[in-house]
C-alpha cells in the first residue's frame, strides 16, 4: 500500500525541513550499524556501547550546513559551525537512546498508522506550506490531492519516516507521562502561585558597597589560607589570551553619497517603467524581500524605522518615494495600500558600503594587514603589521574553551574556535566583520583547573575582603534592623544610613522581580505591616516590609477548575517528559572522540 504514495510531487521548500530527519531517522539504524558499519569502521564515539561512524556523523553535519546557507546569505562563522557538530552529536545521543527505549517498551508503528499519517497528519512545518493552504488556512484536499500525484517519490519516503518517528515518540510518551493525575489541592496551589500578589519595601545591605576598603585589611597569610580552603570556587575552563589590531572599515561621506547617487539610479529605472519586482530582486540588500520582488506585505505603523514609516504613511498610494535614509541604508519605497496605521507596500534597500577609492584604500590596507601578520608562526608579525598600519595592539578579554570573543558589544566570529585549533605565537586570518578586519594572537592558552595563587592573587584577595565586609556588613544590618523596632520606618532608617531602599510589586511567587528565594518566601509569609528580619543570602543581607497583599479569588478558581486542570496535567506532562529525557541523556554512556579525530584532522592537513 505504501507504494501508492511512491509518486508524488514535492514543496521545494520543504525539502530542507524534512532532509535532516529523513537522513537520521531512515538511515541510521544501517549507517550506524550496530554489527560493524556500512561505511566506514572509524568512529566518532559511542553511546551506550553503539559507534556512531564518522561517516555518519559528518555527513548529517555537512547536511545541516548546506541547509542552513541556503536559508541564510550570511556566512557561517566557526562558532556557527561548532554548533551545528554539538547539535548533530546531540540528535543522534538521543535518537540512539530513545531507539533503546523502544525496544525496552515494545512500542513499534505499523504501515498502516504512518498511510493514515500521511493522508491526514502531516508535520505542523508542511501545514504551513503556502501551497496547501486556502485563505491562510490549511486545505486538507489540496495536500491529499498532491501526496496522489507524480513525481517525487524520494520525499515521501523522508516524510513517511518522520511521521514514523513521530508515531513512536508520541507513544513512548503516553507511557511516560500518560498516568499524570493532579488533585484540586495541587491545582489551587498552582493558581494560588500564579495569582496572589504582594508588594514589599526593600532595604538591601550589600556588603561590598556598604563596608568601605578601608574599613579591613587583607594580609598574605588571610589570601594564601582563603586560597587553600576554596579552590574550587576559582576553577575555570581551558582558557585563551590573545591580544588583535582591528583595522577599520568605517564608511565615509563620500561613501554615503554613492549609496545616495545609486539609490537615484534605480528609483530612475522604476519611474521609467522598469518592473519594481525586477528591480528589487536585483538591487535590493533586503534578501528576505528581495527575493519577493521587495514585498513586505503588510505592517502596522511603528514596526519599522521611524524616517521609513514617516515616508511610507506620507507617500501618495503607487507613487515610488525619493530616496529615504535609514540605519539600514537608502530605501526606495512603494506603498501599494494604507488603511489607517496599517500599510502594504514594498521597497529596494541600497546600503552604505565602502566604495570608490575609499574601498580601494581600505582594501589596500586590508592586503597588507593579512600580508604582514595573518597567519603567521612568528608572534612578532602582529607588531611589525600595526606598525606599518599605524594601528595599536590591544587585548582582548580572555575567553574559555566553548564561549565567544566579545569586544565592546561586538561578537567577533571564529577567532574563539580558532584560538584552541593553534599554538601560542601564532596569528590568525584575517576576520572581517562590518566594522573592521581583525588579525589576532593567541598570546597564551591556560588549562582548565584551579590556576595557580600567583596567577589569581587580586580574584582572591578580592575574595577575602568580600567575606570580611560581610561580617561588618552583618553589623550594619543589625543596627538598622534596631532602629526599625524601635519605631522607625525602614524607609527613612535606609536614607539616615545610606543604604539602598526600593518598594517593588505587586508581583506574584511565579513572576517576581526579584530572583532571590529567600526574600520571596519571606515576602509571602509576612503580614501587611510585618517586617522581616535579616535576610542573610549569598547575594546580601536584605530587610523587607509588606506594604499590601492580595490573596487569590478562590471563587474564580472554582469557576475555572476544569479549565486549570486540563492545562495544569497538559504541563505537568511536559515537564515529565523533558525530566524523562533529561534523564536518559545523563545516564547514557557517551564516549565522545570527536576533538581527538578534528585534531588529527588538522594535523593531516597541515602536514599536506
Amino acid at each position: 500500500m505504501m507504494q501508492a504514495f511512491r509518486n508524488s510531487a514535492k514543496p521545494v521548500i520543504y525539502i530542507l525541513t524534512i532532509a535532516f530527519f529523513a537522513w537520521l531517522v531512515l538511515d541510521l539504524s544501517g549507517i550506524t550499524n550496530k554489527s560493524g558499519g556500512l561505511f566506514t569502521q572509524t568512529s566518532v564515539g559511542k553511546v551506550n556501547g553503539q559507534p556512531i561512524e564518522s561517516r555518519t556523523y559528518e555527513g548529517l553535519v555537512q547536511q545541516t550546513i548546506d541547509a542552513r546557507q541556503k536559508q541564510s546569505s550570511d556566512r557561517l562563522s566557526l562558532e556557527d559551525m561548532q554548533q551545528i557538530r554539538n547539535d548533530v552529536w546531540e540528535q543522534l545521543i538521543q535518537t540512539e537512546v530513545l531507539d533503546a527505549e523502544y525496544a525496552k517498551n515494545d512500542i513499534s508503528v505499523g504501515d498502516d498508522e504512518v498511510l493514515d499519517a500521511l493522508r491526514t497528519s502531516p508535520p505542523a512545518e508542511l501545514m504551513k506550506e503556502p501551497t496547501f493552504q486556502t485563505d491562510s488556512q490549511f486545505d486538507l484536499a489540496k495536500y491529499q490531492r498532491w501526496l496522489t500525484s507524480p513525481a517525487a517519490a524520494p520525499y515521501v519516503d523522508a516524510l513517511a519516516a518522520q511521521l514514523r518517528e513521530q508515531l513512536r515518540r508520541a507513544k513512548l510518551f503516553r507511557v511516560v507521562a500518560g498516568d499524570i493525575y493532579l488533585s484540586d489541592a495541587a491545582i489551587w496551589q498552582h493558581y494560588r502561585d500564579a495569582n496572589e500578589t504582594v508588594k514589599i519595601g526593600l532595604t538591601a545591605i550589600i556588603p561590598r558597597n556598604a563596608v568601605p576598603d578601608s574599613a579591613v585589611t587583607v594580609t598574605p597569610a588571610e589570601v594564601a589560607a582563603y586560597y587553600k580552603a576554596h579552590g574550587d570556587d576559582f576553577k575555570r575552563t581551558r582558557t585563551a589570551h590573545m591580544s588583535f589590531v582591528a583595522l577599520p572599515r568605517i564608511t565615509d561621506a563620500s561613501d554615503t553619497a554613492a549609496a545616495l547617487q545609486r539609490a537615484t539610479q534605480v528609483r530612475d529605472e522604476i519611474v521609467k517603467g522598469a518592473p519594481f519586482a525586477e528591480v528589487a530582486k536585483r538591487e535590493s540588500a533586503d534578501s528576505v524581500s528581495a527575493a519577493k520582488g521587495g514585498d513586505l506585505g503588510e505592517w502596522k505603523k511603528g514596526s519599522f524605522a521611524p524616517q521609513f514609516d514617516s515616508a511610507a504613511f506620507s507617500l501618495p498610494i503607487n507613487a515610488i518615494s525619493e530616496p529615504v535614509l535609514t540605519q539600514f541604508g537608502y530605501h526606495v519605497i512603494q506603498v501599494t495600500k494604507r488603511t489607517g496605521d496599517k500599510a502594504t507596500g514594498r521597497h529596494v534597500l541600497i546600503p552604505i558600503d565602502l566604495s570608490g577609492s575609499h574601498r580601494d584604500h581600505v582594501d589596500a590596507e586590508a592586503d597588507t594587514l593579512e600580508r604582514i601578520s595573518a597567519e603567521k608562526t612568528d608572534p612578532a608579525a602582529l607588531d611589525s603589521a600595526a606598525k606599518a598600519l599605524h594601528l595599536t595592539v590591544l587585548r582582548a578579554d580572555p575567553v574559555a574553551e566553548g564561549g565567544r570573543l566579545q569586544i565592546g558589544r561586538l561578537v567577533v566570529p571564529d577567532a574563539a574556535v580558532w584560538a584552541f585549533q593553534h599554538k601560542p605565537g601564532e596569528t590568525s586570518p584575517v576576520i572581517e566583520t562590518p566594522i573592521a578586519d581583525y588579525v589576532f594572537r593567541l598570546d597564551s592558552l591556560h588549562a582548565a583547573g584551579i590556576p595557580p595563587l600567583a596567577e589569581i592573587r587580586p580574584a582572591v584577595e578580592e575574595a577575602v575582603r568580600d567575606e570580611q565586609k560581610r561580617v561588618k556588613a552583618r553589623d550594619v544590618a543589625k543596627a538598622f534592623l534596631a532602629k526599625v523596632d524601635a519605631g522607625a520606618t525602614p524607609g527613612a532608617v535606609a536614607e539616615a544610613m545610606k543604604l539602598p531602599h526600593r518598594e517593588f510589586g505587586p508581583f506574584t511567587r511565579v513572576d517576581p522581580p526579584l530572583t532571590n528565594p529567600a526574600v520571596i518566601g519571606a515576602a509571602f509569609g509576612l503580614k501587611v505591616g510585618e517586617h522581616s528580619g535579616i535576610l542573610d543570602t549569598k547575594d546580601g543581607l536584605y530587610v523587607i516590609e509588606v506594604l499590601a497583599h492580595t490573596p487569590a479569588d478562590s471563587a474564580e478558581f472554582v469557576k475555572k477548575l476544569d479549565e486549570l486542570r486540563a492545562k495544569e496535567v497538559r504541563q505537568a506532562r511536559q515537564d515529565r517528559i523533558r525530566n524523562y529525557l533529561t534523564a536518559l541523556r545523563e545516564q547514557a554512556k557517551i564516549v565522545d572522540h570527536r576533538a581527538q579525530l578534528e585534531q588529527r584532522s588538522a594535523a593531516q592537513q597541515a602536514g599536506a
